[in-house]
């Protein structure tokens, strides 16, 4: 008889010897079935409106609380990683599909032999049906939709390093040796991380080909990363941020030089793309967040930025307080663009519109060439977008400011900081959000920025802001 499971129960049974199957009471139909050897499947029993008795495999069982799978990632995959939860979920969700008229186990056989109908022979088509897939949301490796961001720097690493050794060659062609041969030729012209990333493509494209039944192994795997990589620790000097803000402030006074003939040429720097790059100075956060800023994201009468989860990394809100030069430099790139020639007719939500498409932003590494610009014609070298955000984050914690670790933390939306208490309570039990201590962190930031650059001067009776380090 069905019983209604529970995450405890799903996690213990055992296996019997034989194939055993646990009904669940809601939503009626879907079962866990504990294999003899004790692989745990979930499948959801329903009868068509015809009257005929189906199975459909919804997803290998796994212990935990979250989970969100969609219909499209169950129609073309069964063997998806599946909590008690998620499988209530898709069951209901096959339930709904059969309540209309639908016969879900017909519809994965089908996009089975959609699949087939279509091979994959070269790398060329693989490539280009993983990118396929991602864009739409079909594939999802992790269990949630790739953003495009990804799909399109995946794209842009396919066509640049892999398509013109790989793409023509049949994928039974394609073996360990040839990847490696690959990526041994990129180290040799001394491409570091990216060739670590290309490698890391391949393996998700014929991840990809497994998934789709077209191939049995993963060429990329089994063997480490080639290119060695190095954590960055680049901290700008004062005399570097002085400089680059000043740039920023007026790039006309700026020029390229060309390293090898010597010649100067003007500096063409947008005041939209210079303030993308002074708000990444004063509030240290990710590149593509800020070009990306969207109107509705923002609450400038209360002094605030809300970045969505589907825009920032960690795919959780972020809550940024925005100090006072911050919001006059957004108020600014809001007014260039009500003064746009389209901004009548076709008004834009970006607050950072890109050039050819204004109801798409600037791209993040737009902004990484721009500052790669600035600092050629300042002659600094090796400064990233990323420096600047380490830079800010390693003065917020240094005796000049004084900011607990934790609450630095906190600013720059990362998750692997609980403050000294267990990780576990600060991931389920604590929804504070911490607004007071980041505005306060923020703020003390843009103040010494500010001084540092030469914009303010710091009264005498003023300290450095500590009340965050208790």
């Amino acid at each position: 008889m069905a019983k209604h499971l529970t995450a405890r129960f799903c996690a213990s049974v055992k296996a019997t010897g034989q194939q055993a199957a646990y009904p669940d009471d809601d939503p009626k139909g879907l079962e866990l079935r504990v294999s003899a050897d004790g692989r745990k499947v979930w499948s959801y029993r329903y009868r068509t409106l015809s009257g005929q008795q189906k199975r459909l495999t919804l997803g290998v069982f796994v212990p935990g609380e979250d989970d969100e799978p969609t219909a499209a990632s169950v129609a073309s995959n069964a063997a998806l990683p599946l909590t008690l939860k998620a499988a209530r979920r898709v069951a209901r969700q096959a339930r709904a599909a059969v309540e209309r008229g639908g016969d879900p186990a017909a519809d994965r056989r089908k996009e089975k032999e959609r699949a087939k109908a279509e091979p994959l022979r070269t790398f060329n088509d693989l490539a280009d049906a993983y990118l396929r897939d991602c864009a739409d949301g079909t594939w999802k490796p992790k269990r949630r939709p790739k953003r495009q961001r990804t799909v399109d720097d995946e794209r842009g690493i396919l066509k640049r390093h892999i398509r013109p050794v790989l793409g023509s060659m049949p994928l039974e062609e394609i073996d360990r040796k040839a990847v490696k041969s690959l990526l041994r030729a990129m180290v040799k012209k001394g491409i570091g991380a990216q060739t670590n990333r290309t490698q890391a493509v391949i393996r998700q494209c014929f991840a990809y080909a497994i998934s789709q039944e077209r191939v049995e192994n993963n060429p990329a795997t089994g063997f480490a990363p080639m290119a060695t990589e190095s954590a960055r620790a680049r901290v700008a000097t004062d005399a570097e941020l002085k400089a680059v803000w000043g740039g920023l402030a007026a790039p006309e006074k700026l020029s390229i030089v060309d390293p090898e003939t010597g010649e100067k040429t003007p500096l063409h720097l947008s005041r939209p793309m210079a303030i993308i790059l002074q708000l990444a100075m004063l509030l240290l956060q990710r590149r593509s967040e800020i070009a990306g800023m969207r109107i509705e994201e923002l609450n400038l009468a209360e002094q605030w930025w809300l970045i969505p989860s589907e825009r920032a990394k960690n795919h959780k809100p972020h809550f940024v307080p925005l100090p006072p030069r911050a919001i006059e430099l957004i108020e600014e790139a809001i007014r260039l663009n009500q003064l746009a020639p389209w901004a009548n007719e076709d008004p834009t939500n970006c607050v950072f519109p890109g050039r050819r498409n204004h109801h798409r932003p600037i791209r993040g590494d737009s902004v990484t060439h721009a500052l790669a610009s600035v600092c050629n014609a300042l002659a600094i070298k090796g400064l990233s977008v990323h420096d600047l955000r380490r830079t800010g984050s390693t003065a917020m914690t240094s005796e000049r400011l004084g900011v607990a670790p934790f609450i630095r933390s906190l600013v720059l939306a990362h998750t692997t900081d609980s403050g000294g208490g267990a990780a576990v309570s600060r991931a389920h039990y604590d929804a504070n959000t911490y607004a007071k201590e980041k505005r306060g962190a923020l703020t003390a930031w843009e103040n010494l920025l500010l001084e540092i650059v030469g914009e303010t001067q710091r009264p005498d009776n003023v300290t450095p802001f500590a009340g965050a380090a208790a």
